[in-house]
């Protein structure tokens, strides 16, 4: 697992990768950038560097802005510049789908049961990568958006650029990095299952400008 969470006082950013939204790619670029005195969770904090140990009972390592805003300070939370990518949600629940069933052929044969199961069957309601986008980025009100910025999974050149611009960073081109490999997600759903996806992720639709066929 990579870093979740990178706290960049050098820069005063904060940057939340949200599950499945493929910011590999982001995080080494950023990574190039941080200085001594920055922070970064990676993985199982092997990286001894993050320096709050509350936070190590968190297994699965993606922490919100809210849990990171007490060990930041509100200060610097506040003044710091927030950001994430997000995915729409539509593509982001089959690639769930598919990396939850990885080293099996079952979603490749069968990938609108297996979607069913996910949705309506047995939910997994606890897993982390199950969780709406907006839960690693809203405020205590579970409505207010604490990122400064969100860019996207679809234009992910293009939103890193501007949010270099933004940090005051000098970009570069991100790495490509394969992901799980799938089809167009579009031809996975039947109407059922839309409308499942919709429901479920509601608030990730709305928040960030998304509906079936894309960004909106």
């Amino acid at each position: 697992m990579g870093s979740n969470v990178i706290v960049s006082h050098r820069h005063r950013f904060i940057f939340a990768a949200v599950p499945k939204t493929g910011t590999h790619a982001v995080r080494q670029a950023l990574r190039e950038r941080m200085g001594d005195e920055d922070v970064e969770q990676v993985g199982l904090f092997v990286n001894k560097r993050f320096p709050w140990a509350d936070l190590a009972a968190i297994q699965h390592g993606h922490l919100s802005l809210r849990q990171v805003r007490p060990y930041v300070g509100d200060v610097a939370f506040s003044a710091y510049f927030k950001f994430a990518f997000v995915r729409n949600p539509f593509d982001r629940f089959v690639s769930y789908c598919a990396f939850m069933l990885r080293g099996g052929d079952l979603f490749q044969r069968q990938p609108r049961e297996a979607m069913r199961h996910f949705l309506f069957v047995d939910p997994p309601e606890g897993h982390i990568l199950f969780q709406p986008q907006a839960w690693l980025l809203v405020d205590d009100d579970g409505e207010t958006l604490l990122a400064d910025q969100v860019g996207r999974v679809e234009d992910m050149q293009g939103s890193y650029d501007a949010i270099c611009a933004r940090i005051g960073i000098t970009p570069r081109p991100l790495d490509r990095v394969n992901g799980t490999r799938h089809e167009d997600y579009r031809a996975y759903y039947d109407r059922a299952l839309i409308d499942g996806v919709a429901a479920r992720y509601a608030q990730d639709l709305e928040l960030f400008g998304y509906d079936f066929e894309g960004v909106r």
